[in-house]
């Protein structure tokens, strides 16, 4: 063969090879393929469903969540909330409010998609209806050692030089990874639309309603005129949260109304010690067990991690052996647990104290000015529970009290 016949060759063999593949075009998959592609890369964005689909989500956009959207992103808000209505199990309910904006609603369905279209319009290719089937590192469908093949349920191969995994937390990537998981739980919720006058009476306005389960709580946000009304409690009592939800629904005065949507999912946390990779393999958002615990808020983590986890799918692909790809992977795991992984940390001390004390948390959230400054801070992004721990002496002290005690209990 001549050698211009064999540089035919080879290029011809490097085209067929994406740089990132991306699993999931969720926000964190979306995300994903957007840094990649940003950064100049051959990307590809397999999803399994067709877009825009719906998913069980309450929908709230915090202040890290707009952060981490691409430049010149147009949330496509149905309401802006100034207010939060906090009760007890449907007790000692109160109100408070923020002249500035605390955080906004969205439908999940129009989100995912417009961040499908800014991955596309960076230069990402969508495929859906692409269901996979399973990764592959070695074996005859990988022809070398920079290469991972990503086998779809049809039984075509697709080939790249990093995967990012996004395909949610029961998804082939993360158990290709072997994430691990120690909290699951069992979130509800409901689309009931509306008339004009009721949703004038929740417009701007937010319900968090602390459970009767341990840990569990309901909430109530408005879009328009929709409501998004859901409850979530650890896996185990299915039959005590759907309870839960028939009674939040009807103590609100909504039972009259018929769902558009009834949904259920489960949430699931990684264990602390859970891999995020695994060869030219980086898993992302609900897919690596990332979201916070006490509240279990998902779409600033997906976002975050994700952005992180294309960014480092490309340096991933341009690894000439195993030895560097490794030392990217381990990079993208140390970026992960310096910051999110450290939100979580504390999110699971503030889990523990919600489930020991809720009624503490009410008080405090309702009648201690600063708690409801630090609330939202986190919900504006201006600070996060991790931050307030390390700077505010009460927060530290309580927490600390409270590990104490569970210490002592076992």
């Amino acid at each position: 063969m001549s050698s211009e016949n064999a540089d035919a060759g080879r290029e011809h063999e490097e085209s067929s090879v994406w740089d990132v593949v991306v699993v999931g075009a969720g926000p964190a998959g979306a995300s994903a393929a957007y840094a990649a592609a940003v950064a100049g890369r051959r990307v590809l964005l397999l999803e399994k469903a067709e877009l825009p689909r719906y998913k069980t989500c309450g929908g709230g956009i915090i202040g890290y969540s707009r952060d981490s959207l691409p430049p010149g992103f147009e949330l496509p808000l149905r309401d802006r909330v100034h207010a939060v209505t906090f009760s007890l199990n449907g007790k000692l309910v109160r109100t408070r409010k923020s002249k500035r904006m605390l955080f906004g609603l969205i439908n999940r369905p129009e989100f995912d998609a417009q961040l499908v279209e800014e991955a596309q319009k960076a230069g990402a290719e969508l495929r859906t209806g692409a269901s996979v089937a399973r990764v592959e590192q070695h074996g005859s469908s990988v022809p070398d050692r920079r290469t991972v093949a990503v086998v779809l349920a049809g039984g075509e191969t697709v080939l790249a030089r990093a995967v990012v995994g996004a395909d949610g937390s029961a998804g082939r990537i993360g158990a290709h990874v072997g994430v691990k998981l120690d909290q699951v739980d069992l979130g509800l919720e409901a689309e009931i639309p509306v008339p004009e006058t009721v949703a004038e009476d929740w417009a701007g306005r937010v319900l968090i309603d602390w459970g009767p389960m341990p840990g569990s709580y309901g909430w109530v946000f408005p879009k328009g005129d929709t409501l998004t009304v859901g409850v979530i409690s650890a896996r185990g009592d299915g039959a005590g949260t759907k309870r839960y939800l028939e009674d939040f629904v009807a103590r609100l005065g909504l039972a009259g109304f018929e769902p558009k949507i009834s949904s259920g999912h489960l949430t699931r946390c990684r264990s602390e010690d859970s891999p995020l990779s695994r060869g030219r393999v980086v898993v992302c958002g609900d897919a690596a067990g990332l979201l916070e615990p006490w509240t279990r808020e998902g779409i600033s983590f997906a976002l975050r991690s994700g952005r992180l986890a294309g960014e480092w799918a490309v340096r991933i692909a341009e690894a000439r052996d195993a030895v560097d790809a490794r030392r990217q992977a381990l990079n993208y795991a140390f970026a992960i647990k310096a910051g999110l992984g450290v939100e979580m940390n504390v999110g699971r001390r503030m889990l523990k104290l919600f489930e020991r004390r809720p009624g503490v948390l009410h008080a405090v959230l309702t009648t201690f000015r600063p708690a409801w400054k630090a609330f939202a801070g986190i919900t504006r992004g201006t600070t996060s529970l991790a931050e307030l721990v390390r700077t505010h002496p009460l927060a530290h002290r309580a927490l600390s009290v409270m590990d104490r005690r569970a210490a002592e209990n076992g």
